[in-house]
């Protein structure tokens, strides 16, 4: 059998004409018959079956993003798909092996650095939106044996910004009998509330709607608050700690929108994860370093993690049995632009995933 000499694929164009400054969803276009590089002696080709969105996706083509995204450039950093061929010295992978992106190409392990942090897929490097890919055998990762490779899909960005957060400060990790407070239901949320779960934790969760908040109790979480009805939710979640001093871990996806009542949730010495900007990157906040002094909090940035994090990520998953939570309604290649707009429209529970081919 032949090896494919040339690919489709999804494109951000740098077309400017909305009220935002930005082409919106349009500024997304399909390509065909690109052609793909050649094999280098550790690389491996890629066909990819499957690609999931994170809210940075719509973020960027909304121009709701804080960091350089490069023109022109594959979006969507997390897929999963089976290696088709691989160079003469690629030791990790195999024809016929399933495996999924990382979501920076250089962060192996250790600390992040300015050189590894522009080494992200679908803003400085091409990313998964696309049939076949080349990648650097140190770039991919073999995923869990009991998952597919449409719920592997989703691991790369979310799975192991949660799993980052929970463990990636080894004085603070998570350990059984805390608490953790999710904000949410979007991707990053859900894994670290499975991933605490399983952990033997005490899951708080916020949420604006009802529904969810039955889904949120289904899937285990002690406490559900509606931050609508509750707009100092961190207060009530202090209380509903297991001791009433506050919680230990607080995934902090909201931003400057949200610090506010993490800041009045989280226990003395406690950690609060900083990952997301849902509330908007140029959100205002009225806490101060006095709020972060009074509760002598840590407050860590997170931006996803390493390879050596993604792997012992998925040793966890696969000895808890933990799958994805993944949107029923799932979107075929052609269908890019909706998958976006679904997301962008908050009408998912759990990852939106696009399949690319089976």
């Amino acid at each position: 059998m032949s090896l494919p000499t040339v690919t489709s694929r999804w494109v951000i164009k740098p077309t400017k004409s909305t009220s935002t400054g930005t082409s919106g969803f349009d500024g997304l276009e399909y390509q065909d018959s690109v052609p793909i590089p050649p094999l280098g002696n550790h690389d491996c080709l890629v066909r990819f079956e499957a690609a999931s969105l994170n809210y940075r996706d719509v973020a960027i083509l909304k121009g709701n993003y804080p960091w350089t995204v490069n023109e022109d450039v594959v979006p969507v950093s997390d897929g999963a798909g089976v290696v088709i061929a691989v160079g003469p010295e690629v030791d990790e992978f195999r024809v016929g092996d399933k495996v999924t992106t990382l979501f920076h190409q250089g962060w192996q392990s250790g600390l992040l650095t300015p050189t590894k942090r522009v080494t992200t897929l679908g803003t400085y490097l091409d990313g998964v939106l696309r049939q076949y890919a080349v990648f650097p055998e140190r770039g991919l990762v073999p995923i869990p044996k009991h998952l597919t490779t449409i719920e592997a899909s989703t691991l790369p960005c979310a799975a192991v910004t949660a799993w980052n957060a929970l463990y990636g400060l080894p004085s603070r990790s998570l350990q059984k009998g805390q608490s953790v407070l999710v904000q949410g239901t979007g991707g990053v949320s859900l894994f670290a509330m499975q991933f605490a779960l399983a952990a033997g934790a005490t899951v708080v969760a916020t949420t604006s709607s009802t529904a969810k908040a039955e889904k949120l109790k289904a899937m285990g979480a002690t406490h559900v608050i509606n931050y609508k009805e509750n707009p100092r939710w961190g207060e009530l979640a202090k209380t509903l700690s297991p001791d009433g001093e506050g919680v230990h871990h607080i995934i902090e996806v909201g931003g400057s929108s949200s610090m506010e009542q993490s800041l009045k949730a989280v226990r003395i010495e406690g950690l609060i994860s900083l990952i997301g900007f849902l509330g908007g990157k140029d959100a205002a906040s009225s806490c101060s370093f006095g709020d972060c002094l009074a509760t002598l909090s840590i407050i860590r940035g997170v931006n996803v993690g390493s390879k050596q994090q993604f792997l012992a990520m998925n040793e966890f998953m696969t000895a808890h049995d933990i799958r994805p939570v993944i949107d029923g309604e799932t979107f075929g290649f052609d269908e890019a632009k909706r998958a976006y707009e679904f997301l962008w429209d908050q009408k998912q529970w759990g990852k939106v995933v696009i399949r690319i081919g089976e």
